[in-house]
């Protein structure tokens, strides 16, 4: 408790691993995390029992099953998080070349099940996401390239990383899977913003990115109803959208209470998309708020424990995977209350599914990993000096 009050000390080399471990981490992300976690089941045993007994199923089917992949995720977190930065990249990379060519493989080998989009792989007694895999090997690798070509004499590593985005997007786009091909575009967009892309270039980016989803609507289905059914000025109390609204309308500031909630009843999705409006029904809106501030801390943390960070790779992967960490959450909530269309995604830790789970826990943790305190002048130190020169 003194080093999550006070910062943790300098690394002494040749420490062991564990203890060395444990005073550079950030313990208040780690325990946000653990907390986001503790929530998920929580909500878990409230959302996913009438979903079970549909299914003919164990009423705590589903809330075992978080258990066992949340167990998973959390221990491929800690392992992570004891990674150094090279072996971070190295782990990414590999793992986002496996994750690619899964994904290359979806429309040969995928399934939608039933949701008229193919993002999954069945395996009868579980089925993977790879696209979930592919965001934080994706985020290390594109800040790889981007600090490479920050080097003197280093290759154009920001064009190969917009290559590089591009090819993805539309492979995601191809599923369709628009809401994760945003994030891998606003998660490249912010990365190049911080390896000092100019404003004017990321306007036009901006402009580009309306003229597609101005394409995608007159030519995808699938798009254009979501977005229809985004700018209805009515909701049909009928659709998932519509149930939500009502149950966190009927939450109010402190909940129905717990096990009171009608709205997993007759939500579909009320254990994984639609989380959020369980929580708000059942434990209104403190619950919604303590959801929201543990996501806050977690990324504004982050990002200013890498504000002091002078190795590029570290500062643009890091940022990458906070701001992806925290707008993944900001979309799921926010199609939620009906600020943004539908966009089929995760709470991350919260929701129910074995590849958001794990994908989520190698994420924090190489996030984690990347904002561990580290012997080493802080940044404001350096350029200090180069002035003084």
């Amino acid at each position: 408790m003194t080093e999550m009050v006070y910062g943790a000390p300098r690394v002494v080399a040749g420490d062991p691993v564990l203890p060395r471990w444990w005073r550079t981490i950030d313990k208040w992300s780690m325990c946000c995390i653990l907390a986001l976690f503790g929530i998920g089941l929580l909500l878990g045993l409230a959302s996913s029992p009438p979903l079970a007994a549909k299914n003919g199923l164990s009423p705590f089917y589903y809330v075992t099953r978080q258990g066992f992949f949340g167990g998973m995720a959390l221990i491929a977190m800690f392992g992570v998080s004891m990674m150094t930065p090279v072996m971070v990249r190295r782990l990414a990379v590999i793992g986002f070349a496996c994750a690619f060519v899964a994904l290359a493989l979806l429309p040969i080998f995928g399934t939608d099940f039933g949701k008229g989009a193919v993002r999954w792989y069945s395996f009868g007694f579980a089925s993977v996401q790879p696209s979930e895999f592919l965001k934080p090997g994706f985020v290390v690798v594109a800040a790889w390239l981007m600090a490479a070509g920050l080097s003197v004499g280093g290759p154009p590593g920001r064009m190969y990383s917009f290559i590089l985005t591009i090819v993805i997007v539309a492979f995601l786009a191809l599923q369709p899977d628009f809401g994760q091909a945003c994030l891998v575009l606003f998660s490249w967009g912010v990365m190049y913003f911080v390896a000092g892309a100019p404003m004017t270039l990321l306007i036009a980016l901006g402009g580009v990115v309306g003229g597609v989803g101005v394409f995608s609507y007159n030519m995808s289905e699938h798009f254009a109803r979501r977005i229809d059914g985004f700018l209805s000025p009515d909701v049909d109390p009928r659709t998932q959208l519509g149930y939500a609204t009502n149950a966190i309308r009927e939450g109010g500031f402190f909940g129905v209470g717990v096990g009171e909630g009608q709205v997993k009843w007759s939500l579909p999705d009320a254990h994984t998309d639609f989380i959020i409006a369980v929580a708000a029904e059942e434990y209104g809106l403190i619950c919604v708020m303590a959801i929201i501030t543990l996501y806050g801390v977690i990324v504004v943390r982050s990002l200013m424990r890498l504000m002091k960070e002078r190795d590029p790779f570290v500062r643009l992967a890091g940022t990458g995977l906070a701001c992806a960490f925290g707008v993944q959450a900001m979309i799921n909530m926010g199609v939620a209350v009906r600020l943004l269309p539908a966009k089929g995604m995760t709470l991350p830790f919260v929701s129910y599914g074995g590849s958001s789970l794990i994908a989520g826990g190698i994420a924090v943790g190489m996030l984690l990993a990347l904002t561990r305190s580290r012997p080493q002048g802080e940044i404001g130190d350096i350029l200090m000096r180069r002035v003084g020169r």
